[in-house]
Parts: structure tokens; sequence; C-alpha cells
């Protein structure tokens, strides 16, 4: 099982939603730390742990964004069955990914409400007919 920790793989001051309001935001995380860690734990068949303890703290938007894109991008049966997360320190967090953010983000992927991207980033993962595919799925409004 792969383990990734925000503290240690991102940063200490997780911000908030979206790249344009804040540096260390959730967008960013999930585009540079999270997608491909998902994406490379289900190649090897094995869960992702995501350790949210030791950061600063977190804005629930940091958190609904990083994990709701997942959602998104992979389908909320996929994300259930392969990601772990911790959060000792604040277990309400976990809660609020697993029982509100995973139920949204779900709808929102059956009803195509993109996710708001607010900078360019390098191409993601998206399953799409049960096949992993890299590209850039959305770019920025002007």
């Amino acid at each position: 099982m792969k383990t990734i920790s925000v503290f240690k793989d991102f940063s200490e001051f997780p911000a908030l939603r979206h790249c344009n309001i804040s540096d260390k935001s959730g967008e960013e995380f999930y585009h540079t730390v999270l997608n491909k860690e998902f994406k490379e734990a289900l190649d090897k068949g094995e869960k992702l742990t995501v350790d949210l303890d030791k950061t600063a703290g977190y804005a629930s938007s940091f958190l609904d964004e990083a994990f709701g894109n997942l959602v998104f991008d992979f389908t909320i049966d996929v994300v259930k069955k392969n990601i772990v997360i911790i959060s000792n320190q604040e277990t309400h967090w976990k809660d609020m990914i697993e029982n509100q953010t995973y139920a949204q983000w779900e709808e929102r992927r059956k009803s195509d409400q993109k996710p708001k991207v607010t900078r360019n980033h390098s191409a993601w993962f998206r399953l799409i007919d049960g096949k992993l595919k890299s590209e850039v799925w959305e770019l920025p409004a002007e």
C-alpha cells in the first residue's frame, strides 16, 4: 500500500480551493500529487493511503476540491475501493470527505458539471469507459 502525506508530499500549510485564489490549493494538490499517485496505485492493484495529519490545518474547500476531483475523474465506487484516508488529529475531515464530498461530486460527475480549472495543468488521468486516459480535460476559463 502506497502512502502519501499532505504535509510531507505537498505543504504544511494547505490553503483554499483554487489556484487563482491561493498557493497550495486543493486544485494544485490534486493536479500535482493526488491524481498521479492514485493512478499509480490503481496500476499496481494497491490502495492509496492519504495522510491528512501534521499540517497546520485545512479549509474544507481544499479537501472538497482535491477529493471531489478524484471522484469526478475516477467515480465514487473506484475511489471508495481504492483509497484510505487518515485523519487522526481532525477526524471530522475524513467524515466530511467520505460522507459529503464523495456523494456531491459523484452527482456532479453524473450530470457532467465539470470541475473549475483556474490554472493550466499538465495532462491528468481520468477513467473513461473503464480505461485510464491522460489528457488536459479542461482549461481555465478566459
